[in-house]
């Protein structure tokens, strides 16, 4: 899908708190921003990709004090680190930039003088919680106690990361300092507010067209009731930007953090001699943030009613992802799977963590697994083992053997390079799409279907005997490989520059995979493209983020099931009622992350509703009509969102990574399974 106009386009991630290091759940955003834009680029549109640190608030103020720093020192020094992190792993910022700069101050002064003048700010007397010990208000994420809404403990005082709910840190049930441990007081403050209810009506309406359903659904539970003024000022001690004519008060960073996004492409504009307004007031331009499902509120209901309130543009789209587990499970320090980036690039290559993530990302909001030996496996089977092999192979022989030269295609070859240059437009709407995950199947498919054909010539027989067939079948093997190595570009840019390379052409643009090249040109030497991915290597990954941590425990690398159950007898088996059955409808459940509503048939007229995790690992309309297995003697069990009765059998780690069971041929619903 070539770009029929170049667009000017703004990709940006959410900005990383200047408080700690860059880890590897973070690099599952940043990665995939950084495939998006790469794609945009190679398009051909103007895609600037910027970021930069997110440097305000309590936490940085009281980190740089234990460490005997001026703020200003502490976040220059993570800017550092953080840039050095990101670009380890080859993602390409156009500019990045940090929330503390003049560029930055102007712009929330510039806002806060537009919310003024719309009539959208107030001033009201709020009680706040107070540590005595500390002698400072407690902000939100300096209290923790017990969320209001779910009851889960060990929240913050501004939302809960179990159910979502958002909450005054005052509404937390036995809310403790997150520093000193105290319990607080209460002390009243003035503060300003920002009263977002009166954008609720341009919320609802905006918010379906620029979200993902899931997100949106969420959000419209929200809009469905007044939403409540919103607190954007501080109280002193704070490190921030100080609110014009009211001493002693600080913007809230949730104020001056999303304006990162516009600050930092002020300063890019600044830098190129660009005009600012042609890329944040020009509805033509083209605006969209990555995000995690942690900051979905602030992202798709503060964020653009700010831009609206001082009339600037909104985003096209919020693109909201999951979290990353480790081997299926949580990061966690003290099992060593809490790895930063730093760490794991010291014992991973870079190109092999890009790789993995393109193949599990979806473009949905699910988690992301990160399993070792899904890890392993995927990167020597199919990006060495299937597709670095096929240049491998034919590079290697044909310089060694046949003086570097291409030569003529034969028929076969050449429609089979046909078919994978026609998957083109199929492949750039996965991208399109950031369903990164899709693309790389369909490359490893087509890498699949040339090392057949590879094997079935078997040039290293007929080299002898007739060397300028041979060279033919060299010739499609590689530029077969070319094609590969554009497709995999956004994901594997270095690799894809290397490729070039040695077919001396400039770096590859998308509209390249339509090209081929002509007889007789004589190719470079060819370097090695692909190393295999080792289990020790993330083992020591592991072992050193367990040691940083100061954390003694036990560590299974490749485990990703929990203990296995113990021995039964027969006769227990035996009581389980295994049954095929056929899925009638499937539908999606909105309010729910994981489940889909289906109905089975055990035997025409016999059906039942069963509840499953199945909403990340399959399209309804794809189950329907489909045989499976099910437990249809389980208790059925009433759930929020109806009643199951019954289970669906199903494999795999997890997540995007789930296979329902799916009995052999002949096999009718009712049969039970022996």
């Amino acid at each position: 899908m070539p770009a029929s106009q170049a667009k000017r386009m703004i990709v940006t991630a959410a900005l990383p708190y200047a408080n700690g290091p860059i880890h590897v759940g973070h690099l599952v955003e940043y990665l995939q921003a950084d495939f998006w834009a790469r794609f945009q680029r190679m398009l051909g549109h103007e895609c600037l990709y910027i970021c930069a640190d997110d440097t305000h608030g309590t936490p940085i103020m009281v980190e740089a004090r234990k460490r005997g720093l001026k703020p200003e020192d502490w976040i220059a020094q993570m800017g550092i680190e953080h840039l050095r992190d990101f670009e380890s792993f080859g993602i390409r910022f156009d500019h990045y930039g940090s929330t503390n700069s003049e560029e930055n101050r102007e712009l929330c002064e510039r806002f806060y003088a537009a919310f003024e003048k719309r009539g959208c700010l107030l001033e009201k007397s709020v009680e706040q919680l107070y540590c005595e010990q500390d002698k400072m208000f407690l902000p939100d994420r300096f209290v923790k106690g017990i969320c209001p809404v779910c009851k889960s403990p060990d929240q913050y005082g501004d939302s809960c990361e179990k159910c979502g709910s958002t909450y005054a840190p005052t509404e937390l049930i036995e809310p403790r300092c997150s520093i000193c441990a105290t319990v607080p007081v209460l002390r009243s403050s003035e503060h300003v507010f920002f009263r977002l209810d009166q954008f609720r009506a341009f919320l609802t309406e905006w918010v379906p067209l620029h979200t993902q359903a899931e997100v949106a659904n969420k959000q419209t539970e929200w809009l469905a009731k007044e939403l409540r003024d919103w607190d954007i000022s501080r109280d002193e001690p704070y490190f921030g930007f100080a609110i014009p004519g009211k001493p002693g008060k600080y913007f809230y960073v949730w104020v001056d953090a999303p304006m990162g996004y516009v600050s930092t492409t002020l300063q890019w504009c600044k830098a190129n001699g660009r005009n600012f307004d042609d890329f944040w007031k020009d509805e033509s331009a083209e605006v969209y943030h990555f995000i995690g499902k942690d900051i979905v509120y602030f992202h798709t209901l503060f964020w653009p009613a700010m831009l609206e309130a001082a009339g600037f543009k909104k985003p096209n789209q919020v693109f909201v992802h999951g979290f990353l587990t480790v081997n299926g499970e949580k990061m966690s320090k003290s099992k060593g799977t809490f790895i930063s980036a730093a760490t794991m690039r010291r014992h991973v290559d870079p190109q092999h963590l890009r790789y993995y993530y393109a193949c599990k990302i979806s473009g949905a909001m699910h988690d992301l697994d990160l399993s070792v030996s899904d890890f392993v496996n995927r990167v020597n089977s199919d990006l060495v083992g299937k597709i670095t092999n096929l240049g491998s192979r034919g590079a290697q022989m044909l310089s060694k053997r046949l003086d570097g030269r291409l030569g003529v295609q034969p028929d076969d070859g050449a429609a089979l390079l046909s078919r994978a240059q026609a998957r083109s437009s199929e492949i750039a709407n996965h991208y399109q799409n950031r369903d990164f995950a899709k693309a790389i199947v369909a490359i490893r498919d087509l890498a699949d279907e040339a090392n057949r054909w590879f094997d079935e010539k078997a040039p290293w027989k007929s080299i002898g005997a007739d060397p300028e067939a041979t060279r033919g079948v060299l010739t499609t093997t590689l530029l077969f490989f070319r094609t590969l190595a554009i497709y995999l570009k956004p994901v594997l840019p270095e690799y894809a520059d290397q490729v070039a390379e040695l077919l001396g052409e400039a770096p590859y643009a998308w509209t390249d995979a339509a090209r081929t090249l002509e007889p007789g040109r004589r190719i470079g030497e060819y370097r090695h493209l692909a190393s295999r991915a080792e289990v020790a290597q993330l083992e020591a990954a592991i072992a050193d983020s367990r040691e940083a941590t100061a954390v003694a425990a036990p560590v299974v690398v490749a485990k990703v099931t929990k203990d296995e159950p113990g021995e039964i007898d027969f006769e227990a088996f035996a009581q389980v009622d295994l049954r095929v059955a056929r899925i009638v409808s499937a539908e999606v459940i909105p309010e729910a992350d994981k489940l889909l509503r289906l109905v089975v048939e055990l035997e025409p007229g016999a059906r039942r509703q069963i509840i499953a995790g199945l909403k990340s690992a399959y399209d309804p309309a794809a189950l329907v009509g489909r045989l499976t297995v099910i437990v249809a003697n389980l208790k059925p069990r009433k759930m929020k969102f109806g009643l199951s009765e019954g289970m669906v059998l199903a494999a795999g780690p997890g997540g995007q990574d789930l296979f329902i069971l799916s009995p052999d041929s002949g096999a009718q619903p009712g049969h039970k399974v022996k």
